[in-house]
């Protein structure tokens, strides 16, 4: 017999929360889900596996226009096999390049980091060969003078 989890099993379980839940079935995102006869939403194994893929949508940023655009075809049956294919390469194919995008992105900080610890490096240095010293190479401030009538 297969195990059923309600709403707030499935919530805990997807950090999804209940009124989302709710959402993704209302716009067609989730396949309206079986109920117990008391009208309570039982889910079971193939709607968890689901829910995770949308998760894995939502992660790689996936407009939910999409996400609903591939649940339909989803819903049609096996006869939209390769529209869904081709769907989940293009978005692979964006989700590539914003990896790459975000790597060198990623690669631009570093570089950013080590410049900043070797000026913080140099400045320390400096700091340690001026004291007890005097400041020779700065120039003097000037006193303001107020003049007196």
């Amino acid at each position: 017999m297969e195990s059923h989890l309600t709403i707030d099993d499935v919530a805990k379980c997807t950090g999804l929360t209940a009124h989302t839940l709710r959402y993704y079935e209302r716009v067609g995102l989730i396949a309206p889900i079986g109920r117990a006869p008391g009208g309570q939403r039982r889910y079971v194994a193939s709607d968890m596996a689901w829910i995770e893929f949308l998760l894995r949508l939502r992660t790689t940023h996936m407009p939910i226009g999409k996400m609903q655009a591939f649940a339909k075809l989803r819903g049609v049956g096996d006869a939209t096999v390769p529209d869904r294919r081709r769907m989940l390469e293009d978005h692979l194919t964006e989700v590539l390049s914003e990896i790459e995008l975000m790597r060198r992105s990623a690669d631009a900080l570093q570089a950013k980091i080590e410049y900043y610890r070797s000026v913080e490096q140099s400045l320390a240095s400096n700091s340690l060969s001026d004291e007890g010293h005097a400041d020779e190479h700065r120039k003097p401030i000037r006193a303001r003078t107020r003049q007196t009538a």
